[in-house]
């Protein structure tokens, strides 16, 4: 390592602000390369924020940043690119309708061309040594992106990424939507790079991920370093503590022993997909919260879109009892208010170039029409009173939903079904990538939901959050039900996983 007096990258009192909010206040960081640093902090803390100023892809407004002792100031991201500072985002970076490799090379084609003609084969053959390399060999340079998973789409990303060599590397949040096997395929790499002297930049909500893969943590705080935590100082409790500047008030799952009514709101009959989900049935009750888990690829997210009727059915339905309505596609799920929170939220849950306003108001408007037309004043009322509910941090009612962090864009899809009045609530991975604060308050909802004797079926794949929340658990498994546990079982983590296994 260097120095104390040398760091190999240095942000030193770096402010950025976005109209009236102020995103950083005078942040000051010292990374040492061989080491794998972790960032976090609640959603809004200012972590992307700072990435983005090391990466070129947004300007500071004050401070400066050092890049082996010399003034470091990227004016786009393929030129930090080029000094050997990538990134690595949580969102998809890949561009559809383009194969594997004219992603990979996105800019960088004339590397391939001879006479001004570029060699396409050239170009596979040198995707496919990278791809093998970083651990994604199973792609195929030639396919187009579009043909692969949102998993499959990151490794080609990562790959894309170690082309360059980097020398630091910044991990922003890639890791929430992966399974398992795509996690170890980034710790591998981060890894290798710590143990050549390089610097990994690893920024997370996940407390046992940063304790488990990092030699120093920093924590941020409303756009302030609210403290450094070294070796075995790097605890969930001091994470923790350092993250929210307060002890988390009640209790973080569910406390309570209410059950749930005999009554039926949803009925799920042997429902088929090739390749995804294998006759599985099972029913839903007013007030229940049912748990479905499994390993990334059990087919548990397919089975969610597939309730909602976003996703063909092979066989098999999905009926709500008190109307005799099956759900055959999405406008029937509409008309019986069940409401769908997708695992990819930017993609499939809001709109994040409309406003706040407009996403909460959507799934509403026969509850703001006026005649033909729609109330302005209404619709106002009701995305702002819901805004409230959820203490949705923003602007106003008016700010893009491209401007907020992670968890408020959560909070933006769970409030636009809120004041939808739905009844039935499928929610796919619904903490995924959001700080410790906001996953306590979607539990404290969830819980009030099911108090007031509406249904929840949540899909996680994070086994505490399956025990601590679920009145049953599903465990699914090669797109079949391997197991039910109910919650006066007390089940633990290793009784549950071995039988997804």
């Amino acid at each position: 390592m260097n120095s104390e007096n040398s760091a190999f990258l240095e942000v030193k009192n770096i402010s950025k602000s976005f109209s009236s909010t102020k995103a950083l206040a005078n942040v000051s960081i010292c990374f040492d390369n061989g080491q794998i640093h972790g960032l976090i902090g609640e959603n809004g803390s200012g972590k992307s924020t700072l990435s983005s100023i090391i990466t070129g892809a947004l300007t500071a407004d004050a401070g400066n940043i050092f890049f082996k002792g010399q003034p470091f100031k990227p004016g786009s991201i393929a030129e930090s690119r080029g000094h050997g500072v990538c990134m690595l985002a949580q969102e998809l970076g890949t561009i559809d309708g383009l194969t594997v490799a004219a992603n990979m090379f996105l800019g960088r084609e004339d590397m391939f061309s001879l006479k001004g003609t570029v060699s396409i084969k050239r170009m596979n053959m040198e995707a496919a040594k990278i791809l093998k390399e970083s651990g994604a060999g199973h792609i195929a340079p030639v396919e187009f992106v579009d043909f692969y998973s949102f998993e499959e789409r990151k490794l080609i990303e990562v790959a894309s990424a170690m082309y360059y060599q980097p020398e630091v590397l910044i991990v922003d949040e890639t890791t929430t939507a992966l399974s398992q096997k795509g996690r170890d395929v980034i710790y591998n790499i981060i890894h290798k790079m710590r143990d050549a002297g390089k610097l990994v930049i690893l920024i997370s909500h996940e407390l046992k991920e940063l304790k488990t893969h990092c030699d120093v943590v920093s924590v941020l705080k409303d756009g302030c370093v609210a403290g450094k935590l070294i070796g075995d100082e790097i605890t969930e409790s001091n994470m923790r503590t350092l993250m929210v500047g307060r002890q988390l008030q009640g209790s973080y799952y569910r406390d309570d022993d209410y059950g749930y009514r005999d009554e039926v709101v949803l009925s799920v009959r042997n429902l088929c997909r090739e390749g995804a989900v294998k006759d599985v049935s099972f029913d839903l009750h007013r007030g229940e919260i049912l748990g479905i888990g499994g390993l990334s690829e059990c087919g548990m997210h397919e089975l969610c879109k597939m309730i909602f009727g976003a996703l063909k059915k092979d066989g098999g339905e999905v009926l709500v009892p008190s109307s005799g309505r099956k759900i055959r596609k999405t406008g029937d799920a509409l008309r019986e208010h069940i409401a769908y929170l997708a695992k990819d939220r930017d993609r499939e849950s809001v709109f994040l170039n409309a406003s706040i306003l407009d996403n909460i108001a959507m799934m509403s408007l026969d509850q703001i029409r006026k005649g033909p037309y729609i109330s302005s004043r209404k619709e106002k009322k009701l995305a702002q009173n819901n805004a409230q509910l959820l203490s949705i941090k923003m602007r106003d009612i008016n700010q893009r939903v491209k401007e907020l962090s992670g968890g408020n864009k959560q909070k933006v899809a769970v409030a636009k079904w809120l004041a939808n009045n739905s009844e039935i609530f499928l929610m796919d991975c619904p903490t995924r990538g959001i700080d410790i604060g906001v996953k306590q308050a979607i539990y404290h909802l969830m819980a009030d939901l099911k108090k007031k004797g509406q249904s929840i079926i949540m899909v996680s794949e994070e086994l505490p959050e399956l025990i601590g929340m679920s009145d049953r658990i599903l465990i699914l498994k090669d797109g079949q039900i391997s197991a039910e546990f109910l919650r006066e079982q007390h089940v633990d983590e290793q009784t549950v996983i071995q039988k997804m296994i």
